[in-house]
């Protein structure tokens, strides 16, 4: 007989590739990442409340408790620097020890950083650390030949940050990042998988995905479980200044999305009257390919939703909203969208890529005409 043993495995033991590399600071100085040059984006309501933090703490319109929680998530932070330090480094504190059983902890609760020009960046590195952690060190980049280079660090997609320091060499040059095509966000509200479930690292989330690819900011408020429709979360998306695009992808969580997403549209509209808005109809869910009747998840409910949200769009065209669109959600994932997620419901980074591919173009020929 076996005798079997509690004592968890070290596997760091028989690869040293899978050890914690804890951030060394000799010769480190430390840097907040919302002071210049460093540009910290994705918190629309930083410079008021200083906090890590997607709507504001004492919001003008009451928020659902859900999303007032889930506000708390740092999914679509970036901060991005230019700099020549070869060694990169990030002290953490975060608001708890997020895990999920379905949910890798580096997308729940890590930071991961990406390098190059815009529009060529490359995934360097994440950060890793216990599982019950909630203040790490961890060194993201390190490398011998020091040059000028860019940087984008994203933040979780699924714990809250109360503070985040940036190591750098202490001769290092810090420079600003190179400029955005422009400043005006690309907003997403939406459900968990706006927000990033379940992505195994923060930059593979469709928004920073999409914002790598077409060097723009995004404000993501994906709220897991609680993309909804309120017409109070409206309100407070409608107080964010000089949007590029409003899209709202919120079916998969709305039971009554014929009576929200009129009213929705109609409080942005009201602010924000030539702004593009894109309707996103919901993913096709892994149960579909078996057709077993589910009354929620099934083909025929998300048929007659999508059709709906078609409808509005068409209707609101031939009143004279020129600036409304519609994406059917269902083709995003392609023919084997069963592949592409975790738990026939959330994406993997496999879904997620497809998602953007899908996204892409439609964004670029609203904003800028291009196919």
């Amino acid at each position: 007989m076996v005798k079997k043993s509690n004592k968890a495995m070290d596997i760091s033991k028989f690869d040293k590739n899978m050890a914690i590399k804890k951030a060394d600071a000799n010769g480190l100085l430390w840097h907040m990442p919302y002071a210049k040059p460093f540009k910290l984006s994705g918190f629309y309501w930083f410079d008021q409340d200083k906090i890590y933090r997607r709507f504001p703490v004492k919001p003008e319109f009451s928020l659902p408790k859900g999303v007032d929680w889930l506000s708390w998530c740092t999914a679509g932070g970036q901060i991005k620097f230019r700099t020549d330090s070869g060694k990169i480094s990030l002290k953490v504190k975060l608001r708890d020890a997020g895990a999920m059983d379905h949910m890798a902890q580096t997308g729940i609760s890590g930071f991961d950083l990406y390098v190059g020009e815009p529009g060529k960046e490359f995934f360097y590195s994440v950060t890793r650390f216990p599982c019950d952690a909630t203040e790490f060190n961890y060194e993201l980049f390190n490398c011998n030949v020091r040059k000028l280079r860019n940087f984008t660090i994203n933040f979780p997609l699924y714990n809250g940050v109360n503070e985040v320091m940036i190591g750098l060499q202490n001769d290092a040059k810090i420079e600003s990042p190179p400029a955005y095509r422009t400043n005006k966000p690309v907003v997403f509200y939406g459900t968990s998988i706006t927000q990033g479930g379940c992505a195994s690292r923060p930059g593979s989330c469709s928004t920073n995905i999409l914002s790598r690819r077409l060097n723009m900011p995004f404000i993501n408020l994906g709220f897991s479980g609680s993309g909804r429709g309120e017409p109070d979360v409206a309100r407070n998306i409608a107080l964010i200044e000089k949007p590029a695009m409003l899209v709202l992808d919120y079916e998969a969580n709305c039971i009554n999305l014929e009576d929200t997403l009129p009213e929705f549209i109609s409080i942005l509209r009201a602010t924000h009257k030539k702004v593009p808005i894109l309707v996103i109809s919901k993913n096709r869910f892994g149960q579909e390919a078996l057709d077993c009747g589910d009354k929620h998840d099934g083909k025929e409910t998300r048929e007659k939703c999508k059709a709906m949200q078609c409808k509005l769009v068409k209707k609101l065209k031939k009143e004279g909203d020129k600036n409304i669109y519609f994406l059917d959600g269902s083709k995003l994932l392609g023919k084997d969208y069963w592949e592409c997620t975790v738990d026939n419901c959330h994406p993997t980074d496999f879904g997620f890529f497809r998602m953007a591919d899908g996204i892409e173009p439609v964004i670029k020929k609203i904003l800028f005409k291009k196919k």
